[in-house]
């Protein structure tokens, strides 16, 4: 799965780092690498929550939860 991200330097040289399809997921980091690497982190993160929660609500008789990669 490949996601875009945004990624910003902030007035005092560090950098601010989201993800758009991803709502609330930010990050941040003193050097671009150290955002890159903190918003790779959250937005693995952000999912795992994210399937964790969609399972809890599949609670359905004739519901099959099927995992697929992407």
């Amino acid at each position: 799965m490949k996601l875009e991200i945004v990624l910003e330097e902030e007035d005092d040289g560090t950098y601010s780092v989201h993800c758009p399809a991803l709502k609330g997921c930010h990050s941040q980091g003193r050097t671009r690498e150290e955002a890159i690497n903190n918003i790779h982190e959250a937005v693995g993160l952000y999912l795992e929550v994210a399937n964790e929660k969609a399972r809890k609500l599949i609670d359905q008789p004739k519901t099959t939860v099927v995992d697929i990669a992407v």
